[in-house]
C-alpha cells in the first residue's frame, strides 16, 4: 500500500486524512498552523513541519488548501514538495484553484528534478462529504496515474471521475460551483416565498425535496437554514473566491453567466455584512433583508 502525504488540515482535509488513515495507509501530515496536525498524529499519522518533509516520507501527496498563491507555495516554494521530490511521487491537488494555473503546476512539475507527476482532483461534498468519506471526486490528468491514485480516492469518496487533461478536474469543479451557488438562491428564495404566503416551511421543503425542485441544497441546507444554523460546511468567503475564477474565466472566453455574476453578487452583500466566515447557505440572510421577511422554522 502506498505511503499517503496530507498538505493543508482545515475543514475538508482533516477528516480526508483521518479516513485515509482508516483504510490503512500510512499517512503523513503537515499544516501552516502544525497544531491543527496533533489529532491526527494522535490517530496514527506522522505529523512534520513542512511539505517538503511530507514529500520525502510519501508516494502520494494530496494538497488541500485555500487558493491558487496557496498551492503554488506548497508545491514549489522553499520547503515545498517539489523540494522534497523523488522517483515516482505523484502529486494530488485537491483544492479548488485556476484551471490554467493548474496545468502550468502540471508542466513546472514535469521539469523539476527529480520530476513529479500530478493530477487535479477537486472535491464537492463539503465537510459532511469529507467526513463521511463520500465526496465526488473530479480529476484531471494522465490515465495511468488516475488508475494508481484509484485506491486513495475510493477511500475518501463515492462518485470518482475521470473529466480529461490536466487542469479538466479544476474545470469541471468551477462548472459544480456555478449550480452549487444558484441552487443556493433558488432554496433561499423559495423558502422566503414560502414565509412570506404564510405556509408552512418544514412542510413546504419536504415536498419540494421531494419533487422536481429537489437538489442537495434543498434537501441538506434547508434543514439549517430553517434552524438558523449557519455554521460553515463551505465558507463564503471560498464560495466567493471559486465564484469569481468562474467569472474571471468566462471573461476571457466570452461566456454570459449573468445567474452566476448575480448570486456573486448577492453574495458581496453577505461579506459587508461580516457573514464571510458562515456557510454558504447563509445567501437566505441577504433574500431575507432585501424582502423584510425572516425565513424560520419556529
Amino acid at each position: 500500500m502506498e505511503r499517503v502525504g496530507f498538505v493543508g488540515l482545515g475543514i475538508m482535509g482533516t477528516p480526508m486524512a483521518r479516513n485515509a488513515l482508516k483504510a490503512g495507509f500510512a499517512v503523513t501530515v503537515t499544516n501552516r498552523t502544525i497544531d491543527r496536525a496533533k489529532p491526527l498524529a494522535d490517530a496514527g499519522a506522522t505529523a512534520v513541519r513542512t511539505p517538503r518533509e511530507v514529500a520525502e516520507r510519501s508516494d502520494i501527496v494530496v494538497t488541500m488548501v485555500t487558493n491558487t498563491p496557496d498551492v503554488e507555495a506548497v508545491m514549489f516554494g522553499a520547503d515545498g514538495i517539489a523540494s522534497g521530490a523523488h522517483e515516482g511521487l505523484l502529486a494530488i491537488d485537491m483544492s479548488t484553484i485556476s484551471p490554467a494555473a493548474t496545468r502550468d503546476l502540471a508542466k513546472r512539475a514535469a521539469a523539476n528534478r527529480p520530476p513529479f507527476r500530478t493530477l487535479d482532483a477537486p472535491v464537492s461534498g463539503g465537510e459532511v462529504g469529507a467526513i463521511e468519506a463520500r465526496l465526488a471526486i473530479m480529476v484531471g490528468g494522465d490515465e495511468a496515474d488516475v488508475k494508481r491514485a484509484m485506491p486513495l480516492f475510493q477511500a475518501l469518496g463515492k462518485t470518482i471521475i475521470h473529466i480529461g487533461d490536466h487542469g479538466a478536474g479544476q474545470a469541471c469543479k468551477l462548472a459544480n460551483q456555478i449550480a452549487v451557488a444558484i441552487n443556493n438562491l433558488g432554496v433561499s428564495e423559495a423558502l422566503v416565498f414560502a414565509k412570506a404566503q404564510g405556509i408552512d416551511l418544514e412542510r413546504t421543503r419536504q415536498v419540494i425535496a421531494g419533487g422536481a425542485g429537489s437538489s442537495w441544497a434543498m434537501q441538506n441546507y434547508a434543514p439549517k437554514m430553517l434552524a438558523g444554523d449557519f455554521r460553515p460546511g463551505f465558507m463564503v468567503d471560498l464560495q466567493q473566491k471559486d465564484l469569481r475564477l468562474v467569472l474571471d474565466n468566462a471573461f476571457v472566453d466570452h461566456v454570459s453567466l449573468p445567474g452566476t455574476a448575480l448570486v456573486h453578487a448577492l453574495y458581496n452583500a453577505l461579506q459587508h455584512d461580516g457573514g464571510g466566515r458562515e456557510g454558504n447557505h447563509a445567501l437566505l440572510k441577504v433574500i431575507e433583508r432585501l424582502s423584510g421577511v425572516e425565513a424560520r422554522q419556529r
